[in-house]
């Protein structure tokens, strides 16, 4: 694949906007091409919040997601607004312990992991998006183990490196989920 188109939404507060600049530090570390855009409802926390993530091969025109390769749906009302404009043979991972029902489409990939209650049984509170974002990092073949790592190591700021364990073991959990 040429390009990841990804978009990962929820509410604010779940680690949407940090979880995409985590892929695409994965995206940069591989030489790629890449595009961060943030979107958020002015309430922040608990209001809405997205995340248009692009790596692509070839230059990036515009960084807008409108037809998302892959969606990452961290809750129930980012699925039911954005499962309809996946790509046809897209992937759309959601998080199964906030969102009661599989998908409505049967042309697109879905990835099913209970995220929210894998992070509250693993100590890793708070950290149900870095849970998704391994799981689709592997289902989508977005980067390897070992650029994980690396990736992780730029998206940690300093301030806050001892976080930086913590999202490892979440990423690999979800990573490794199912295998």
């Amino acid at each position: 694949m040429n390009a990841f188109n990804i978009l990962i939404a929820g509410f604010g507060g779940q680690g949407v906007l940090f979880a995409g600049k985590f892929i695409v530090y994965a995206g940069l570390i591989q030489g790629r091409q890449v595009s961060w855009l943030p979107s958020y409802g002015p309430e922040m926390r608990g209001g809405t919040a997205n995340c248009s993530v692009i790596i692509s091969d070839e230059p990036i025109g515009s960084p807008i997601v409108t037809k998302p390769n892959i969606l990452i749906a961290m809750n129930l009302p980012s699925l039911d607004r954005y499962e309809d404009s996946v790509e046809e043979s897209g992937l759309a991972a959601s998080d199964s312990s906030l969102i009661p029902r599989g998908l409505h489409r049967t042309d697109i990939q879905g990835v099913f992991i209970p995220a929210s209650s894998l992070a509250e049984e693993n100590g890793l509170k708070g950290l149900s998006n870095m849970i998704m974002v391994g799981k689709a990092i592997r289902e989508a073949g977005i980067c390897t183990q070992g650029e994980i790592a690396e990736a992780m190591a730029k998206t940690v700021p300093e301030r806050k490196k001892s976080l930086f364990d913590s999202n490892m073991r979440a990423v690999f959990l979800g990573y490794n989920y199912g295998r």
